[in-house]
């Protein structure tokens, strides 16, 4: 059955210092929901205060986004981190950006793992367990984002974490329903157009087409779209533009 809702989120504080990355105050007023960073893979603390006061003005929900601690490889590279350890980080991400969020005004109302992190743990089973009882022991109320059918969601669901499955707008999909590397070619999509028909295809009919051609299932509360694409800007503004011709409400997930 097609969405009458769907929240459209986006990956944003992740400049650092005098370097800067993506429009965060454009894709603020596109999306719905704001993976912040948290400063692991990028992102400084005045950076972060920013970024969350920015989304507390537009009554744009905050997200953990938890990484492994890769600065310089911009959190995309897998780190074989003991699972205490990596309990640890996560448990000290969602705690800085909670502190954030909350004296912007706002609430941290998620958590979203990024780039390596969140492709290793769809079937990293220790990994997916540190995670997600780092969610758990800092507030069992908190929502993950992530990918429907991994590992991350298992143990979640396990510890009694609410799940919200997400699709990618930009994107390609392995026939498996997996994400296609970013080491391969064409695994991050450009063209504005095409772009918003896929996610139309993925929100109203719930599936996509793979690298193979071939056509799968997904299962979706939350789209996303890269705020450090090229075009970022321009390929969010037509999948809302697309979603509300189509009669599709942007909202946070409920």
């Amino acid at each position: 059955m097609a969405a009458s809702t769907i929240d459209l989120n986006a990956d944003l504080g992740e400049s650092f210092g005098v370097w800067r990355l993506g429009d965060d105050d454009a894709m603020l007023d596109l999306v719905t929901s704001a993976n912040v960073a948290c400063g692991f893979h990028a992102g400084d603390a005045a950076t972060l205060a920013r970024t969350c006061h920015a989304a507390a003005q537009r009554g744009v929900r905050i997200g953990a986004q938890v990484s492994y601690q890769d600065l310089a490889g911009f959190g995309r590279r897998f780190i074989d981190v003991p699972p205490d350890e990596l309990t640890a980080d996560v448990i000290y991400q969602i705690g800085a950006l909670q502190a954030l969020a909350r004296v912007a005004g706002s609430e941290l109302s998620y958590v979203k793992p990024h780039g390596a992190l969140y492709n290793s743990i769809v079937e990293h089973r220790e990994q997916a367990r540190a995670v997600a009882e780092a969610v758990h022991a800092v507030d069992p109320g908190l929502p993950v984002l992530g990918l429907a059918g991994s590992a991350f969601f298992t143990e979640a669901q396990r510890l009694g974490l609410r799940t919200v499955p997400e699709a990618f707008a930009d994107r390609a999909y392995r026939p498996d329903g997996r994400l296609v590397s970013r080491r391969e070619r064409n695994a991050v999509l450009s063209d504005a157009t095409e772009i918003s028909e896929r996610v139309a295809s993925i929100v109203q009919d719930g599936r996509v087409t793979a690298v193979d051609g071939s056509t799968i299932a997904i299962t979706v509360e939350s789209v996303c779209v890269h705020g450090d694409s090229p075009g970022a800007v321009r390929i969010a503004a037509a999948v809302r533009e697309r979603l509300t011709a189509d009669g599709v409400g942007l909202a946070p997930f409920s």
